[in-house]
């Protein structure tokens, strides 16, 4: 046992201590909020270089981060067109595939969010419309691994929204761009591509240079870096969540084996060097033997070198001695994905509230999620999914109400109770907005600043 943690249990257990093992830990609280210092000051100045010196200094941060200087970022018609005819049949036929599954689930998720307009009394009607943002940046993370599912994640979802401008924008990779991302960016609706990277992408579209007007929102995931120059734009545009690296969870018992476990925690720690990966389970047994199994997949798998840093440093492995345990655990760790392998999966479904998404039962897994099944892989990390879901169709709409007064009786009759409470609160000026409808429709003589009887 590497560590104990006594905590209090949640609403769901009983009023004692319970003891949780740590079998494994990652890097303390301290030790991650030194590195987020770091990336913090960074963004912030590079930010500051953007908003002062624009396209110069875009491409002065394209020429260090992705030794790609262009004469612009903006792919014309043709360049697109060049770039697609580079992405093979098969691939190009398991991106519109996968478009298909996202656009549909989409359309569903847009027609369950309807315009309102009811009569709440007799003469008054309130209602409310669901309008697109106006404008959205839509970045895609490349690097180590070009992110071609996350175009059709924000873009294609904006544009079934109704966006009427979107960007995307991604990194060069092997100093051009790359040509599936490209497609996916384009088959999903993007009205204009750029190949820029990092903090200088989002930096660019939110803040706007002299060759990219600036946008209302900005989405997609990203690195450390892209994370947090969203976190400081925020405000300025606004953000779809706060998507850093990925994490990924697993509630297991011992109705799974320690081979499927291991392969789905290493699954998504290749991410990157930082990218959590929890298991919680009720089993010491299958603990122990996964974690003996993941030393065996980071023997063979081309990816190791990433996985083993993450798993090393962002690894945990904790014993509980209950389902009703585990649950107070996850709950409180707020996972981006989790994967529920147990013999009560629907007893998770329905009692946990924190996280990104669920993959419940063995034959769901977080790739199929990432990649084709349907659903948004954008979704809150660091906790975040104790107050926010993740990217959908919705996160591109904003819900506005109105109001109108049909007859000179509702008029008089809701001005009077609103004279009357603005008086309550002293507002004198709101109270005379109110009279001055009472005197006009309800032929009452309300003295100046006095609340209407």
């Amino acid at each position: 046992m590497i560590g104990v943690t006594r905590c209090r249990p949640g609403p769901n257990l009983k009023d004692e201590i319970v003891t949780i093992e740590y079998l494994k830990r990652s890097k303390t609280e301290a030790e991650k909020a030194e590195d987020d210092a770091k990336v913090r000051a960074v963004v912030e100045a590079t930010l500051a270089d953007i908003q002062t010196r624009g396209d110069a200094a875009v491409q002065d941060l394209s020429a260090k981060f992705d030794n790609y200087t262009p004469d612009r970022f903006r792919l014309t018609g043709s360049e697109i067109e060049a770039a697609m005819q580079k992405v093979s049949a098969r691939d190009m036929d398991d991106i519109k595939f996968a478009q298909t599954q996202i656009r549909n689930f989409a359309e569903a998720q847009r027609a369950s969010m309807t315009d309102v307009e009811v009569e709440t009394l007799p003469g008054v009607i309130l209602g409310h419309k669901n309008i697109p943002v106006q404008s959205v940046g839509c970045y895609v993370p490349g690097g180590k691994f070009p992110m071609v599912a996350s175009a059709h994640m924000s873009v294609l979802t904006a544009s079934v929204a109704g966006v009427p401008r979107i960007i995307a924008s991604a990194p060069p990779v092997n100093g051009e761009p790359h040509p599936a991302i490209v497609a996916a960016m384009h088959l999903g609706g993007a009205h204009e591509i750029y190949v820029l990277g990092g903090i200088q992408a989002v930096g660019a579209m939110a803040l706007g240079t002299e060759s990219i007007d600036p946008v209302h929102m900005l989405v997609g995931p990203g690195n450390a870096f892209v994370a947090e120059a969203k976190r400081q734009l925020y405000g300025r545009v606004g953000i779809d969540l706060f998507a850093g690296p990925t994490e990924t969870m697993l509630i297991v018992d011992d109705t799974v084996d320690a081979e499927l476990c291991a392969t789905d925690l290493l699954g998504q720690a290749e991410h990157g060097y930082n990218s959590p990966a929890c298991m919680i389970t009720n089993s010491a047994k299958l603990a122990r033997d996964t974690m003996t199994e993941i030393d065996r997949l980071l023997a063979i798998l081309p990816t190791a070198e990433t996985a083993a840093a993450s798993w090393r440093d962002y690894g945990d492995v904790v014993l509980c001695d209950s389902h009703e345990e585990m649950l107070q655990v996850v709950n409180d760790m707020a996972y981006e994905h989790v994967q529920v392998m147990t013999d009560r999966d629907d007893w998770y479904l329905e009692n946990m509230h924190s996280y990104g998404a669920l993959f419940l039962g063995p034959r769901t897994n977080v790739a199929n999620g990432d990649k084709v099944i349907g659903t948004n892989h954008t979704l809150p990390t660091k906790k975040a999914g104790r107050y926010t879901g993740g990217l959908w169709v919705g996160k591109f709409l904003k819900t506005h109400s109105y109001q109108r007064v049909m007859t000179d009786e509702a008029a008089a009759m809701v001005g009077e109770y609103g004279s009357r409470l603005c008086m309550l609160e002293g507002f004198v000026g709101h109270a005379e907005q109110c009279n001055i409808r009472v005197r006009r429709y309800g032929g009452k003589n309300v003295p100046y600043g006095e609340a209407a009887e």
